[in-house]
């Protein structure tokens, strides 16, 4: 009997014949071996924080929770190689255990890392790529069982390929990572003026290690985030202390916030300028993966694109315009971040120095959300915007083929890895086109 599945925030559902929890590479081999043989489709959940639909499916649907184990750490090279199915937030704990770290990290530590890497997850660094960009060898397991190792030494093109492959070229069992040793970061938040931040924006760019911003629709406020790499010692604050601003003021006021701007949505304006005119300072000094994450419990939907970093301020002030509409009635925050190039085939900032621009929504309103997001990606065609692969976005293969160099060589290798198309479903049917 066929079982419910939902992501993260509640809106993907789907009913897979199957769902299977394989605890080894061997295991997992055997399920994808026997479900292809018996003409099943098969795709990979992860955690579930992507937005779109790229998990579904009612054929078999694979959790690879039991795939976290770190299989072999190399101290000279750094190079680390685990289980594709660990939560980042394990992971980072069990680097910090051996003295090293992820030169750069995403916002949440909530998803795999199979998944995270699939979808070219993110943090923001102008100096630093996503995820992808940290791997040194991926191991697959393709349709008949067998696993392949690619690197960028043993297969070139098929490496590229895999590194961000949104699931479509068979199951990632594990990866080998780049790491640093383990570093501090010194985070301050503060507020700043909208328009200063704009036009010092390459200027706050460069002082930082990593630099974001975010900003309420209806104020002249961004709301910055400022981080760079620090030789002093941790100083954690204590944990009533993060528990209030990360839980209490970040996700209980923001339920709140939300709350009232879906009953009462002509206070929504009020309501903007009141929450980020009252954000003070902060700073945070702590191991890099402590400090990165933050506690999301706030349920949304949510849409990102990467643009070229030179088209930052414009696309910005655009969005903006945009998400002061009152019939849209948008009461989350605009976030900015940059990032640097990667050669991954379908990375988002494949080969260009890139500005992430997110918008979310409330969920539970798809007759608001739509136009929003649909008036976003407008705004983002004229840049040549690419989708993150685990957010909202009403692209075809028709409309990305031309957004991407290296298109024709995803192509290549998804027909070499795939060419019955197992590990395809109607999102990837959209997004790349039928195999081969």
């Amino acid at each position: 009997m066929a079982v419910e599945w939902r992501n993260w925030a509640g809106d993907q559902v789907c009913h897979p014949r199957a769902i299977e929890r394989p605890s080894s590479r061997d295991e997992l081999a055997e399920v994808v071996a026997a479900a292809a043989g018996r003409g099943e489709l098969i795709r990979a959940s992860a955690s579930g924080h992507s937005f779109n639909e790229t998990a579904l499916t009612d054929g078999v649907m694979l959790r690879l929770d039991g795939l976290d184990r770190v299989l072999a750490f190399d101290a000279s090279s750094g190079l680390v190689k685990v289980e594709a199915g660990i939560v980042l937030a394990a992971l980072n704990e069990r680097l910090d255990d051996l003295g090293v770290a992820l030169e750069n990290l995403g916002d949440i530590d909530r998803q795999s890392l199979a998944g995270s890497l699939s979808t070219a997850t993110h943090g923001t660094g102008s100096a630093f790529g996503n995820l992808s960009a940290q791997v040194e060898e991926i191991e697959l397991v393709l349709a008949d069982g067998s696993v392949v190792e690619l690197s960028a030494s043993s297969d070139p093109e098929a490496f590229r390929a895999a590194r961000v492959g949104l699931g479509a070229l068979g199951i990632i069992s594990a990866v080998t990572l780049r790491t640093v040793p383990a570093y501090t970061i010194h985070r301050v938040d503060d507020a700043k003026p909208l328009a200063e931040t704009l036009e010092r924006l390459d200027e706050l760019v460069a002082a930082n290690d990593h630099f974001e911003f975010y900003v309420f629709p209806y104020t002249e406020t961004a709301l910055c985030r400022q981080s760079r790499r620090a030789a002093e010692p941790p100083s954690p604050r204590s944990r009533a202390a993060v528990y209030f601003e990360e839980v209490v003021l970040e996700n209980w006021v923001g339920s709140l916030f939300a709350l009232a701007a879906r009953h009462l949505p002509s206070q929504v304006p009020r309501l903007s300028r009141f929450v980020s005119g009252r954000v003070g300072r902060s700073v945070k000094i702590d191991r890099s993966h402590r400090v990165f994450a933050s506690e999301r419990r706030i349920k949304f939907t949510e849409m990102e694109y990467a643009i070229p970093r030179a088209n930052a301020r414009e696309a910005v002030e655009r969005v903006l315009d945009l998400a002061a509409r009152p019939e849209l009635h948008v009461s989350f925050p605009i976030e900015v971040r940059f990032v640097a190039p990667d050669d991954a085939d379908l990375s988002p900032s494949h080969r260009r120095e890139s500005c992430y621009i997110a918008v979310h929504h409330d969920r539970r309103r798809p007759a608001l959300w739509r136009p929003y997001m649909h008036g976003v990606e407008s705004i983002m065609a004229d840049y040549r915007g690419r989708p993150h692969w685990g957010k909202r976005h009403f692209h075809s293969a028709a409309t990305l083929a031309p957004l991407y160099a290296r298109w024709e060589e995803f192509q290549r290798v998804r027909a070499r890895f795939d060419p019955s198309g197992v590990f395809r479903n109607e999102y990837t049917d959209r997004v790349l086109g039928p195999v081969g």
